[in-house]
Parts: C-alpha cells; structure tokens; sequence
C-alpha cells in the first residue's frame, strides 16, 4: 500500500509517532523558562537577581547557538540514511541533555562543575533540537496526503503545545503541593525527572516508523559534500527561510517560555495566574495551528504569511502597553491569547511553506538550518533580550518592540521567496 492510500487512522497514528520527541524536547524547553528563577539560584548564584536571571537566560539562549551545527550535520545524515532512522538518533541525544539538567548538584554542592554540566547539557540539547522540527515537519510533508500538507505538518507545532499544556498543569500541581522554599530546594527537579521517565516511551514509539515512500523512492542520496555544495547554492533560499522563521520562532518563546517570567517578576502576578495564562495559550496554539494550516492549504501561504505578519506589527507593542498600564489576570490572559492567535496562524503556514520552498534532495538540512539559525540568533534569546530590553528602557512593554521586529523580517521573506518565480511554482505545485 502506498502512502498515498494509507487510511486515515493509520495517519492520524504516524502523526502522533513522529511528533512524540517533540513533546519532550518542549516540554524541557518550557520548564527551563517556567522554573529560571530557581535554576538561576540553583546553578547560577548571585546577590544581584538581575544578573544571575540573565546568565540562566544566556544558558537557555546558548543552547541554540548549538542548532545550527546540529541541522548541518544531523540534518544531512536524515537526508543521506533516513527520516526515521534520524529521528532516532536526535531522541537519544536529546534525552542525554535532559538527563544532565535533571540530576546535576548545584552549585553549592559541587562549585563551578554546575553550571557548566548545566550548560553541556543544554548544548546538547540544542545540537539535537537543531534538526528535530525539521526532520518531523519534513517527515510530516512526505506522508501528508494531496492538498493537505499544510495541516499534516501544523502538527509538528501543535504537538509541541500539548507538551506546554503539559507542563503548566504539573508546575500549578507543585505550586499547590510544595511551598516556594520546596520548590526551590528541590522540587522544580520533579519535572525533568518526569522528562527523563518518558524518554523510554517514546523511544520505542519512534522505532515503530516506517521510513517515508517519497524518500525509499528516490534513486540517489546525497553524500555530505553535494549537501554542502547545495546549500550553498541555495543560500538565499536559506536567508529567505531563516527571516520567515524570525516571526515564528520570537513570537512563540515570548508567549511560551518568557511569559511565566513575565508574569511572575515583571508584572507580579501570582505563579497559578501565570501557569493558567501559559496553560489558556497551549490551547489556543494547538486550535489555531492546524485550522490555519488547513485554511492556508485552501487560500494559499502567501495571503496568510502577509497578514499574520502586518498584525503584529501593528498591535504587538500596543497591546503590550495596555496591558503593563492595567495589570490584571484577565488582561494577561487577553493579551496573550491575542499573541497567540497571531503567532499560530502565521506559524500554522509558514512551517510547512519552509518545507515547499527548500530543494527536495537537502529538504532536511535546508529547513533545519533555516530554523536553526533563526532561533540561535533572534529565538533562543528572546527571553534574555526581553529582561535586557525592560531593564535598560524601563519600559515593561519593551518586548512587543521585539516582536515588532520579528514580524516585519517574516514580512520581508514572504516577498523574498514568493517573489521569485521558481518558489512560487514550487509552493503552487505542492
């Protein structure tokens, strides 16, 4: 049976396969951000909470300067061997990094060894994760059936807001159960050792996948150089595709990762309102992204690229004003769901626009590298430039001037590929 004639329950379960890593690694990613002030005190000790907030942030970031080695050179080896023998591959290193955050002593206990172990761990961590979303959205795009590859690979993202949803509902669990004296002492470990219990689950879940007829059928598999020498053809394709994933990747670590932070010490709410509003948002993200990828199968990428990224670019400091001028659960939780819905529906088109526009034979390394790059050089800094850009401005809504930005690059790229002919006959075609 081809893939083409696969029934759609046998679908629905290689979606919920291929996009189980992608769980974990969010849901490492988010309570890294959830749980910062406690690592910092943990890991990254100072007098000035400021600063050791920001190192915490920095170890966060520098795990995505890790990304773009890991696209380059896990991403050709998927292109080369194999989707699913690859994402094997990227779950064990994975879980490695999870391990290492989980059960490193802290600084007190074993000195500078800390945070450094911390920081191996979230290097490895990003070399993984630098081929992750694009080997399952490319994994995702091969066995999607005609006409609906946008909403086959919206679940790669919407995977990733069930591991969100996740985590929010176990840090309020704690947050009920411990007091913050626990919590800080040792109960923000509890989670990553419920990452670490599950990596065996989806190990084995991921070594059920069958590889993907699109690439068994191919006759020639690149080797490592013709990969290099085709992205290096195509490197403007790859610029193009790095500023289309500014939007997405910016938008979605404010909303996710930087927005319990937010909550907590930049407008004092309380911990429960900010793991509800973070918890409301991973509902939101996970409607709105395959309905968008749906929709953006039916209207086109390009019409819902450009609006998603005008919006932003009108209200993302403006809401973000209002908010900081009216503190209160509920504007949060506006405010937040309004970034929301922005960033899926732009997110919902853009992923799966990022797999049509990249060549077929390096499809893998050109989407990761992509992506890579823009999370390691806008994305993964986002938290750490939010607090930076609140302390030297004294403006607590300076992050939607951030957004701001991300928005107006993703504006850019959309005219950048689907300006060029050959793009727009491929993204046409697909």
């Amino acid at each position: 049976m081809t893939d083409i004639q696969k029934p759609a329950q046998s679908r629905l379960s290689t979606v919920l396969r291929v996009t189980s890593g992608n769980f974990l690694e969010m849901f490492d990613f988010f309570l890294y951000g959830f749980y910062a002030t406690y690592i910092s005190k943990t890991f990254f000790p100072s007098n000035d909470e400021y600063a050791s907030l920001i190192l915490t942030f920095a170890t966060f970031g520098a795990g995505f300067l890790m990304r773009p080695l890991g696209a380059v050179i896990l991403g050709s080896y998927i292109d080369r061997i194999g989707r699913r023998k690859g994402l094997i591959v990227t779950l064990g290193i994975m879980a490695l990094g999870t391990v290492l955050i989980a059960f490193v002593p802290g600084y007190a206990t074993i000195g500078i060894a800390a945070p450094i172990l911390v920081l191996i761990g979230r290097l490895l961590q990003g070399f993984s994760a630098g081929v992750e979303l694009g080997g399952v959205s490319v994994y995702l795009s091969e066995m999607a059936s005609p006409g609906n590859r946008g909403f086959y690979v919206s679940w790669q993202s919407a995977s990733q807001q069930v591991a969100i949803m996740a985590s929010a509902i176990i840090g309020y669990l704690l947050s009920q159960w411990l007091t913050p004296a626990q919590i800080g002492a040792w109960g923000w470990r509890v989670p990553f050792f419920i990452g670490c219990m599950i990596v065996p689950v989806i190990f084995v879940i991921r070594r059920s996948l069958q590889e993907t007829d699109e690439f068994l059928a191919r006759k020639h598999h690149p080797t490592f150089k013709e990969i290099l020498q085709s992205i290096g053809a195509n490197w403007r394709i790859v610029l193009a595709g790095m500023m289309m994933v500014v939007m997405t990747t910016v938008s979605f670590y404010l909303i996710t990762v930087y927005t319990p932070t937010f909550g907590k010490s930049v407008l004092k709410l309380s911990t429960a309102d900010s793991l509800l509003t973070t918890f409301c948002v991973g509902m939101s993200n996970f409607f709105w992204l395959p309905v968008m990828g749906a929709l953006s199968d039916k209207v086109g990428r390009k019409k819902i690229l450009v609006t998603f990224t005008l919006l932003p670019i009108l209200t993302a400091y403006p809401i973000l004003s209002w908010l900081v001028a009216n503190i209160s659960f509920e504007n949060l939780l506006v405010t937040e769901l309004w970034l929301s819905f922005m960033y899926a529906s732009y997110n919902g088109a853009a992923v799966v626009a990022l797999t049509e526009v990249m060549p077929v034979h390096v499809r893998t390394v050109g989407f990761s590298l992509a992506y890579s790059l823009a999370t390691a050089i806008f994305g993964g800094f986002t938290p750490m430039l939010s607090t930076w850009l609140i302390e030297v401005s004294g403006d607590k809504a300076a992050p939607g001037y951030w957004m701001t930005f991300a928005a107006a690059c993703g504006l850019a790229s959309v005219f950048m590929l689907y300006g060029r002919r050959r793009v727009a006959r491929v993204a046409v075609a697909a």
